[in-house]
């Protein structure tokens, strides 16, 4: 208690010493000195505070400390002059207090309101920036961050030019802090929604601004906003802990705010109207913005799923989910857009499975329904959307591999095939070639040529008559066989004979080389059946490659795992040979066929 005490005199002293320099008029390094003195002294006890464990005796001391220091700041005898030369300083040193308690940070809380009450609020705006991007590493916690965050909605209000400038340049440093506090909330004095509710307040703040400014700075301020609240949309839905119910209400205040930015369920899904909002606040300087704002298409992809979700949420942004449906059915191009914004949804590692559920439904949702309305748009360059289809694939495929759910795995596969069928058939077998070629998981590449397989077996389907090597339909109008090509050979070279040389793996990619022999098999006996060749597979020259390059080293390489794992036989052993033993049959089958074929006299191209 003695200690206590002393600790406490000693502040009084330094405070006071303060007030006596300022005051005095005295010279400036004098002034600077004791500011530094009550900073570092200050900064020693929090220090010593937080690195041992918790203990009522140290949050007592922390606490008598912000009680001193908010008896000081909020006298209403304290001189203007030493409240201004101790904001730039105070404010930081106080916040690391709030880290010992709950109580602690509503006192320091309450400490950081008596300087942005009676400071100038430009400058304040710097203090609080600053002290939100230079915490040390033992203070980065959510309640550092609290009291400081919670003084930017009186801040910003109360700045009255500039505004624009001011807030754009204090957006980047709030949302830093508030993305690295929601990927760890671990304290257990710290409610995540304690966090976002300050987020939002924020929010609430900057449409304040904006209902009292005119013209391009309104325009201009009102588009910030909209990004500040889509990366908050996003920051809310990943860092759900204790379910959607408790998240809703937050997600309904967020959505309140799209209308007041220009904001559209169907601009955000198919991202027009994010294009919008970069071009308002950086024109041409696209790339600086998305560094600021890197979650603004997960953002608007999560407000559009959450309004598919719950009908509150759709209703807060005014927003009829089966209109912006219905619109997405009638328009292949828009289709697309959605799917290209969607990967954001799929490939984020830490979003919860439930949302990704709710954007594989909603693509389903899109996807399905009256197919005459699906028709392909006209004139239309599909190429400068296949670089966002094929990342949006290869997102729909970790949601097929990784979902513990098995109907969600089930649905997105579902999803996968559609989003297939929707492309243009003479860019979908160079999408599939890409992802089998640029994938590491032997069953996902096994998914990926029976894809390829059920989609030459689609073509057999609407072929009604052979000329000339080109596939005519029922109507006389031709189109090309565009999966019966040569680079269906390369796809299965690709697993049985890998680019980095020598047979594949085995047993590990058995699921791939089943599937490619497989595929192999079946291009070999329907061009032998319906006597064509589009493949090439007849020719002599491929059967020979095929024979000695692929099939018999890869025999070779199956039995010795056989006769190997027989020599030593266990429950491994037992699992190996089970996995192999339908590679084999396939196997043996099509060196029965490629034998059949060169013996029998030479096929034409």
């Amino acid at each position: 208690m003695a200690d206590s005490e002393t600790k406490l005199h000693r502040l009084q002293r330094l405070l006071s010493s303060c007030s006596n320099t300022l005051v005095e008029g005295s010279d400036f390094r004098k002034s600077e000195k004791s500011i530094l003195e009550l900073v570092d002294f200050l900064d020693s006890i929090s220090g010593a505070i937080i690195s041992i464990p918790r203990d009522d005796y140290s949050e007592n001391i922390a606490f008598q400390f912000l009680s001193e220091i908010h008896r000081y700041v909020s006298a209403s005898t304290l001189d203007q002059a030493v409240l201004d030369a101790l904001s730039f300083d105070l404010p930081k040193a106080v916040a690391r207090f709030a880290c010992a308690s709950r109580r602690c940070l509503e006192m320091a809380q309450s400490i950081v309101n008596c300087f942005t009450d009676k400071c100038n609020p430009r400058d304040m705006l710097s203090v609080l920036c600053e002290a939100l991007g230079s915490p040390s590493e033992m203070f980065r916690l959510p309640n550092y961050f609290a009291p400081l965050l919670s003084s930017f909605p009186k801040v910003f209000v109360s700045i009255r030019r500039r505004q624009f400038e001011l807030v754009k340049a204090a957006v980047p440093v709030i949302l830093n802090v508030l993305k690295a506090m929601s990927l760890n909330l671990d304290d257990e004095d710290t409610d995540p929604q304690d966090l976002f509710h300050i987020a939002i307040n924020i929010a609430d703040s900057i449409e304040a601004i904006c209902m009292k400014l005119e013209g391009r700075d309104k325009e201009k301020l009102s588009a910030l906003l909209g990004l500040y609240v889509l990366e908050i949309m996003a920051l809310v839905s990943i860092g759900m802990r204790t379910g959607v119910s408790c998240f809703l209400p937050l997600v309904i205040k967020l959505s309140q705010f799209l209308q007041h930015c220009g904001l559209s369920y169907l601009g955000l899904i198919v991202g027009s109207d994010v294009d919008k909002l970069i071009d308002l606040i950086m024109g041409d300087d696209r790339d600086a913005c998305l560094s600021c704002f890197s979650d603004i298409q997960l953002g608007a992809s999560l407000s559009v799923i959450w309004g598919y979700k719950s009908v509150d949420v759709a209703s807060a942004a005014r927003e009829d989910i089966t209109a912006v449906k219905n619109e997405l059915l009638c328009s292949q191009t828009k289709r697309w857009q959605v799917v290209g914004m969607l990967k954001h949804i799929f490939s984020c590692v830490n979003l919860p499975w439930d949302l990704k559920q709710q954007a594989v439904d909603f693509l389903l949702s899109i996807m399905d329904g009256n197919m005459p309305l699906k028709s392909p748009d006209e004139n239309v360059d599909c190429s400068i959307y296949i670089p966002s289809m094929y990342a949006a694939l290869q997102a729909i495929q970790v949601v097929i591999m990784y979902a513990s759910d098995v109907m969600l795995r089930r649905k997105a596969f579902a999803a996968f095939r559609k989003v297939i069928a929707d492309i243009p058939s003479a860019m979908r077998f160079d999408l599939l070639q890409a992802l089998v070629k640029n994938s590491d998981s032997s069953s996902m590449i096994a998914v990926l040529l029976d894809c390829v397989k059920e989609e030459m077996r689609n073509e057999i389907t609407i072929r009604t008559s052979v000329t000339n090597g080109v596939l005519e339909t029922a109507d006389g109008n031709s189109q090309g066989a565009c999966f019966w090509c040569a680079s269906v050979l390369e796809l299965v070279e690709f697993v049985l004979r890998p680019p980095k040389g020598g047979p594949p793996s085995l047993p590990e990619y058995s699921d791939a080389v089943l599937a490619a022999l497989n595929l192999y098999r079946f291009v070999l006996i329907t061009e032998s059946t319906g006597k064509t060749n589009y493949t090439g597979v007849l020719k002599k020259e491929n059967l020979g490659k095929a024979y000695y390059e692929w099939l018999l080293p890869l025999r070779s390489l199956v039995m010795g795992i056989e006769a190997e794992n027989r020599k030593d036989y266990d429950e491994m052993a037992s699992g190996v040979l089970c996995a192999l033993n339908p590679v084999e049959l396939v196997l043996f089958r099509c060196i029965e066929l490629v034998e059949e074929k060169l013996q029998q006299p030479a096929q034409s191209a």
